[in-house]
């Protein structure tokens, strides 16, 4: 078992502390890189927590090119996850690319309160929806997201509904909550359905 793996997040909170304190090799910028290797690469859950909360983020999210960029990263975990890997590989390229960090700051500070209160309603129940079959449907989800992210650039807010449902798979698959889990498949739904009709 890898140290990322022992060292699992207890909740949003603390995986928005590891993000703002992650090394930076860059004065201006944080690669997308870092910010996986602070929080840790050895579960499913932390590697949709990090998309998501940045796609949701305010000044972040909003980026052209970062949903997109999320979405990558979502593909290939969800894809790996759907064949049967329990080990994720990324390439280079993908962790290389960066946000501003200045950015980032704000948006995590502003995060933090709300994260607290989320954190709170965190517990097991549902379990079957975030274990075995339960965790390929939220694979198979979370792929659908992330080939929609990209047409959501276009369609304001859309793609951060789809960071709020990636992040609350993340949680859900973290705390064991099969309720969070099933409210993601009702967002994801809701906002997939909204953009397909944004662009009718």
């Amino acid at each position: 078992m890898t140290e990322e793996r022992r060292q699992e997040l207890a909740g949003l909170s603390q995986l928005l502390d590891r993000i703002g304190q992650a090394p930076r090799t860059d004065a201006e910028r944080i690669r997308l890189g870092e910010m996986l290797q602070a929080v840790g690469q050895g579960s499913f859950g932390p590697l949709l927590l990090v998309p998501g909360v940045i796609t949701l983020l305010p000044l972040v999210g909003d980026i052209p090119g970062v949903p997109t960029l999320m979405a990558l990263l979502v593909l290939l975990v969800a894809g790996q996850l759907l064949v049967g890997r329990r080990t994720f590989w990324l390439p280079q390229w993908l962790l290389k690319r960066s946000v501003p960090h200045g950015k980032l700051d704000r948006a995590l500070t502003w995060m933090h309160k709300p994260a607290r209160v989320i954190d709170r309603g965190l517990k097991p129940r549902l379990t079957w929806l975030t274990q075995r079959a339960g965790t390929y449907l939220i694979a198979l989800f979370c792929f659908l997201i992330a080939l929609a992210m990209p047409l959501m650039e276009v369609v304001p807010f859309s793609a951060n509904g789809a960071g709020l449902a990636l992040m609350m798979f993340g949680l859900s698959l973290m705390a064991n909550d099969g309720l969070w889990a099933l409210l993601a498949l009702i967002l994801t739904g809701g906002t997939v359905g909204a953009v397909i009709v944004a662009l009718l």
